[in-house]
């Protein structure tokens, strides 16, 4: 019951249906008991008019009465007849409690008219008329039948209400779904949109009394837009501008290098490189990243995976072979896919150096291929200790590290490609090399194949 109390206090759809089907119940009650009570009063109005009908039909046909001995008469039944009999002849009634013995001893007081009495045990509803001739006939039937035929006609007379409420709950219930159909299909629409999509929501179909709300759901997401481009272009133009600093302080270390100097300067000076060169690569991720989540057009064209490939091998040959690792290409056969050539090469070549960085020494990397129907799967393969179940979201946020991992790194790699594959409608999909040992990164990319 508390919970049903909290769906109603939450619900407006529910509120609503409650709330007009208690109203349907409300009405169709009242409606019920009107119509019962009038129902019954007009049969009852009926019966006594079918006495005033017998009446006058015995004096217009100035008929006699003759009380024969009581037998069996075939179709007549004795608790719904109607009785016709001279009031004066109650006074010579037997004084039998028989109601079926006539005449009935019906008091000879009685003026015209319609009255209720209980002759011998038995009510009666009675009719006493004066005919033309001047005799005092009664017309009488037992109230029981009556008031049960009575009720009968009555129930009758709710049978379309009863067939009509439960069609009316349908009905309501139907048209309710149907009024708050438009905000489930909106909400359907946003939870459908990429987190990156934050373009203005079409409100020209939906009703007049949600267009408020989602005018006010656009103006957010045109500001919440708004900050995201200016937090991206602050990224990009702060990255920017340190590159020429950087640049120019790799250059004077290197110039460094070949001056002649104290041993112990030169040890000074190799650390100083090293955080040189990882504050570049800092901010060349830093420009990559913004770009991947920019909103601007990179026409996709269809690009060779093999020809992609090659070029991350000779960008990053150099940092495997300084780590013993053996790396290559697995898949033969060369496939096209749909898709910016640029977006494509960094994406792969953050995986594959981000294999590398975490390989032990001695490691193995391998890129692979494959073509299923319209689908080409992408694969990075490395020998290194995986990513496990409960890290494997979080990896994607930027600056996130695993913990316990001894290698430098900025923590970029995985939200660039994560942020190339969402603005290009690509899939990545994490697991392990070997599942058996659970050890080892695999990842996997799903794109469009393009064509031949």
């Amino acid at each position: 019951m508390d919970g049903f109390k909290k769906r109603l206090s939450d619900s407006v759809q529910l509120r609503l249906s409650v709330t007009l089907s208690l109203a349907i119940l409300i009405v169709a009650v009242l409606a019920g008991i009107f119509a019962f009570v009038s129902a019954l009063d007009e049969a009852h109005e009926m019966q006594d008019e079918t006495l005033r009908h017998v009446a006058v039909l015995f004096d217009r046909q100035q008929m006699t009465l003759h009380y024969p001995a009581a037998e069996k008469v075939p179709g007549d039944d004795e608790e719904s007849r109607v009785i016709v009999q001279y009031l004066a002849d109650g006074s010579k009634a037997p004084g039998s409690n028989d109601d079926s013995v006539i005449p009935l001893p019906f008091p000879t007081t009685l003026a015209d008219g319609l009255s209720t009495l209980n002759i011998a045990g038995e009510d009666f509803r009675t009719l006493v008329r004066t005919t033309a001739r001047g005799e005092r006939i009664v017309v009488a039937q037992e109230t029981g039948v009556r008031d049960k035929e009575a009720r009968e006609s009555a129930w009758r007379s709710l049978l379309p209400f009863l067939i009509l409420f439960p069609v009316l709950l349908l009905v309501v219930s139907d048209l309710v779904r149907k009024l708050f159909r438009p905000i489930a299909t909106l909400s359907d629409e946003i939870d459908r949109r990429d987190k990156q999509a934050l373009h203005p929501i079409d409100e020209h179909h939906l009703p007049t009394e949600i267009r408020p709300f989602v005018v006010a759901i656009n103006r957010l997401l045109a500001r919440v837009a708004q900050s995201m481009e200016t937090q991206r272009r602050f990224i990009a133009d702060a990255a920017h501008e340190l590159r020429s600093p950087m640049t120019a302080l790799s250059l004077q270390a290197e110039r460094l290098k070949a001056t002649p100097m104290p041993t112990q300067a030169v040890e000074r000076l190799l650390p100083l490189s090293q955080a040189i060169e990882r504050s570049r690569k800092l901010i060349d991720q830093l420009l990559a990243l913004a770009a991947a989540q920019s909103n601007a057009e990179r026409p996709p064209t269809t690009v060779s995976v093999h020809e992609v490939y090659r070029r991350v091998l000779e960008d990053l040959l150099p940092l495997a072979e300084r780590k013993n690792i053996d790396i290559g290409v697995e898949s033969t056969e060369d496939v096209q896919v749909f898709i910016n050539e640029m977006d494509l090469l960094i994406l792969v070549k953050n995986l594959a150096d981000n294999a590398i960085r975490y390989t032990p020494c001695g490691g193995r990397v391998d890129l692979s291929v494959e073509l299923a129907q319209d689908t080409v799967t992408l694969q990075v393969k490395d020998s290194g200790p995986g990513i496990t179940a409960d890290e494997q979201m979080r990896v994607f946020d930027p600056f996130y590290r695993s913990v316990g991992t001894e290698e430098s790194g900025s923590g970029l790699g995985l939200s660039i490609v994560r942020a190339i594959a969402e603005r290009t409608g690509a899939r990545v999909r994490l697991g392990y090399s070997d599942e058996t040992t659970r050890r080892g990164l695999c990842v996997s990319i799903e794109l469009k194949r393009g064509s031949d």
